[in-house]
């Protein structure tokens, strides 16, 4: 799932109470809350954000979720959470990795597949927007 990647953001937090169960653990559900926040700030750093993007005319449903458990987050733990674009051409491939940032120790894997659609027509564009691709490339050179 896991796949290298050219540009990475990261974000930090501690698990808070009303994220886990009974059990003292992240309910896996919000894992998905947990990805967000780094591919939010990954966004953010290629200045692609949420704002740029409607106004850009886009939107970027997730069609493909993928989350692999590897060990349980707990309350008040201090988790990492990676997001790698790894894909961008004619569709988002975000990978993730959730670690404990104390240890290293690797929790979580995950990857989403977005693609682009018109927020006027709600068509499904097959290529990325050039603005997306000129972003990109600019964090790239």
């Amino acid at each position: 799932m896991l796949r290298r990647g050219v540009i990475s953001e990261s974000v930090e937090l501690v698990v808070p109470f009303h994220d886990v169960d009974a059990m003292q653990i992240v309910w896996h559900g919000n894992y998905t809350k947990y990805l967000e926040l780094a591919r939010f700030a990954l966004m953010e750093k290629l200045g692609y954000g949420y704002d740029v993007m409607r106004v850009n005319g886009v939107k970027w449903p997730i069609v493909d979720l993928q989350i692999r458990y590897a060990q349980p987050a707990t309350v008040g733990q201090r988790l990492t959470v990676a997001a790698t674009l790894v894909e961008w051409e004619n569709q988002m491939v975000i990978d993730y990795e959730i670690t404990d940032t104390t240890t290293g120790a690797r929790l979580t894997r995950a990857s989403s597949t977005q693609v682009a659609v018109s927020v006027e027509t709600g068509e499904l564009r097959l290529l990325s927007p050039e603005l997306l691709l000129d972003l990109v490339q600019k964090v790239l050179t």
